[in-house]
């Protein structure tokens, strides 16, 4: 009888579940996304070789749009979009992935393999396809 441990990948767990914006492109253009594409995240696209990724999530916008009065028309992302964002390799063991999170009080990361992103994974991901 073996008890080799099944190690859970992030490339086993992360979801297609996002899309690629532009940080130039304003919240309004943003949500219309979100709601065309029915994602839970937008990744903003680096401007440059040298550039980083951002992350743009619907409570960012709560936070700093909807609850500061602003006109979702006239804030670019840019302005509201987490950047650099934290993000994990696909190999890494999802256990590892939920302490990462717990850390530094994240919910949901990109999944960037040399450079490209390959994904997203978030709490919900380990938790329910991780675990079973």
């Amino acid at each position: 009888m073996s008890s080799e441990k099944v190690v859970v990948r992030v490339k086993d767990v992360m979801t297609q579940d996002f899309a690629m914006v532009d940080g130039l492109v304003t919240i309004k253009d943003a949500l219309e996304l979100y709601r065309q594409k029915q994602v839970s995240a937008l990744l903003i696209n680096k401007r440059h070789e040298d550039d980083e990724y951002g992350i743009l999530l619907l409570s960012d916008i709560a936070k700093q749009v909807v609850a500061k009065d602003r006109s979702p028309e006239r804030v670019n992302v840019y302005e509201v979009m987490s950047k650099p964002v934290v993000s994990v390799e696909s190999r890494m063991d999802v256990r590892y992935c939920a302490r990462l999170f717990d850390n530094f009080g994240l919910a949901r990361a990109p999944v960037i393999d040399n450079g490209q992103v390959m994904g997203v994974v978030s709490y919900n991901d380990i938790v329910l396809k991780g675990l079973i």
